[in-house]
């Protein structure tokens, strides 16, 4: 009987240690985002593109004028060419947080967000994330997002 107590520390240790791996790995990944946005604050596009994997994939839901739902499809590069382009109005994504999933080297991310133009509100939505951790740390390889004008979260 005296080894259980024993079992009971180690089997709680080793939860706890995964537990905080979890939360060191979620903790790379937020940073990864906070980065995308914080580029996309300074217009600087070689700090956005520094978060993406290569060949990444950028998708927007959108509803028509007509109420008809596509999917709209950028280019990474078109991204970056229009983050780096000079505009006097800061661009703020602001985002919070929803879940963070880790498996591994793979992530999922779920921002709702709200966009400004300097201090304008712009749009809301939310942007869901893919990514995985390679030899150079955490990449976005797919971001999807939604855009309205209201019932913003």
């Amino acid at each position: 009987m005296p080894l259980r107590p024993f079992f009971l520390l180690v089997i709680l240790l080793i939860c706890s240690y995964r537990a905080s791996a979890q939360d060191s790995e979620a903790e790379s990944v937020k940073s990864v985002i906070r980065q995308l946005f914080e580029g996309m604050k300074r217009g600087d596009s070689a700090m956005v593109k520094a978060v993406f994997e290569e060949g990444a994939m950028l998708h927007t839901a959108v509803k028509t004028k007509t109420g008809e739902i596509k999917l709209a499809k950028e280019e990474l590069q078109g991204f970056l060419t229009a983050v780096g382009r000079p505009h006097t109005d800061v661009w703020d994504e602001r985002i919070t947080f929803g879940q963070v999933l880790v498996d591994g080297p793979m992530a999922s991310v779920w921002t709702p967000y709200r966009f400004f133009i300097g201090e304008k509100y712009s749009h809301c939505g939310v942007n869901s994330f893919q990514l995985y951790k390679s030899d150079k740390g955490w990449k976005i390889t797919y971001l999807i997002d939604t855009r309205r004008k209201d019932n913003c979260l």
